[in-house]
């Protein structure tokens, strides 16, 4: 039982009210203690007309799994005694929130309308802005009396974690979209003939195929032109490398550049893993943070996910020497390496471009970076004073710089991905098609 806000205002303007009055009439000099004592007496009333903590049970649901950027709901159902019934009219409104710990926004505060009967389901959002772990430890509930000078608080503890995981909706979705014209028939073998470099089949010479493809033995054996058809290997090692450093921290959207990295790497790895390649993951920063070398089957994807659940955020600034040499060591084939990551300028990137060169001229390499929609944005506004004309030549300087760094990755050989947040999946898949297709590898 506690005192409003209103009970002290009241009480403030006490003092002045007997000053006024004693000038005016000093026989009014008692007017004020009086109405102080009628003031405690309806604090004591309001007191006893208000519902008591026991006529209250809380109890929590929530799912124990949550996807980064996605809100978790918790469903809190507030129940009130047959004993507390008669009470609850007095208190017209009821307030909650969740005493909550992590890295999440703060949870804001439900009010429920407790004129209605029977018990209360309330959906309440938090949403977190890394992975990692949240921790319920109590739902906060207040009310009022009918006299608004008396308040209840209660605090129901509770023991509740919520493990905030990498987003794999895109993976399953893509899943899905891809693979859905074989869900009628059942799981069944697909050849994906195309440009690469394994045999598959012969076929009569068509206008309109490669004349290199033209089997020159088996032609003069039928006595036509026969020619050869081709389908994509399988059977690749793909790495996807995470840069785990400070610049990976910024947010898009209120998530981390880094749990988008991971999102549409586990897309690309379901793809690949489906489509018969070997899938590996490596962090990195100021030092190796994780290897996995890579596995093959769809039932290696769980691993990825829990695999990049375990990337951490770390502070330090990126060692490209360093972390390229090491998995250049560690590669024994030829791979298909993904590699996130971020730079800022020209003079940033050096290292990396450095790097990369080595590491490019042994194994295939797709460089994907999220285009930051804050300096696009101030290029392309209209400036209305000094300031913002200043940050759009900044910004100008800066997209400028990193297509200089692009120019260059491209002429080593390596395939750059700079788009946006919303188009980075699709642009990965057709880009990782396209190579199989080519038979890069």
């Amino acid at each position: 039982m506690r005192p409003t806000p209103r009970v002290a205002i009241l009480l403030a303007a006490a003092a002045p009210l007997a000053l006024i009055a004693g000038s005016a009439a000093p026989a009014l000099w008692t007017l004020p203690f009086d109405a102080t004592v009628v003031l405690f007496a309806a604090f004591a009333l309001d007191a006893l007309m208000t519902m008591r903590r026991q006529a209250v049970r809380v109890s929590i649901t929530v799912a124990p799994r949550i996807f980064i950027g996605d809100p978790a709901t918790v469903a809190v159902r507030i129940e009130i005694s047959q004993a507390g019934a008669n009470w609850r009219g007095a208190a017209r409104t009821l307030e909650l929130t969740l005493a909550a710990s992590g890295d999440l926004d703060p949870p804001g505060i439900t009010q429920i309308d407790l004129t209605q009967t029977g018990s209360r389901i309330v959906d309440m959002a938090m949403r977190p802005r890394r992975r990692g772990r949240i921790e319920i430890s109590a739902v906060e509930l207040r009310w009022r009396g009918p006299l608004r000078l008396n308040q209840r608080l209660l605090s129901v503890p509770v023991d509740v974690h919520i493990d905030v995981v990498p987003n794999i909706r895109a993976a399953q979705t893509a899943a899905l979209h891809f693979y859905d014209r074989d869900a009628p028939f059942g799981v069944k073998m697909q050849r994906d003939r195309g440009a690469g470099t394994e045999f598959d089949s012969l076929r009569e010479f068509m206008p309109g195929m490669d004349i290199g493809g033209i089997d020159w033995k088996h032609s003069a054996r039928h006595g036509r032109l026969v020619g050869k058809e081709f389908r994509v290997e399988r059977n690749h090692s793909i790495v996807l490398a995470f840069d785990t450093g400070h610049l990976m921290q910024e947010p898009i959207d209120g998530v981390p550049r880094l749990d988008h990295a991971i999102g549409v790497g586990l897309l690309l790895g379901w793809m690949a893993l489906r489509g018969g390649d070997l899938v590996g993951t490596y962090g990195f920063d100021a030092r190796v943070r994780h290897w996995s070398p890579p596995l093959r089957g769809t039932g290696n994807f769980t691993r990825l996910q829990q695999q990049a659940a375990t990337l951490s955020y770390h502070t330090e600034e990126t060692n490209f020497t360093l972390a390229l040499a090491e998995l250049a060591q560690r590669l024994k084939r030829r791979t298909l390496v993904v590699l996130f990551t971020d730079f800022v300028d020209t003079v940033t990137a050096e290292l990396m471009v450095e790097s990369m060169q080595h590491l490019g001229s042994r194994h295939l390499v797709i460089f994907v970076s999220l285009r930051d929609p804050v300096l696009q944005q101030m290029v392309d506004a209209i400036p209305d004073h000094a300031g913002a004309l200043a940050r759009a030549v900044v910004a100008n300087d800066f997209l400028r710089e990193r297509s200089t760094v692009f120019a260059r990755l491209a002429r080593m050989g390596v395939h750059c991905l700079d788009v946006d947040r919303q188009a980075v999946s699709v642009a990965l898949i057709n880009k990782y098609v396209a190579i199989k297709q080519r038979g890069l590898l």
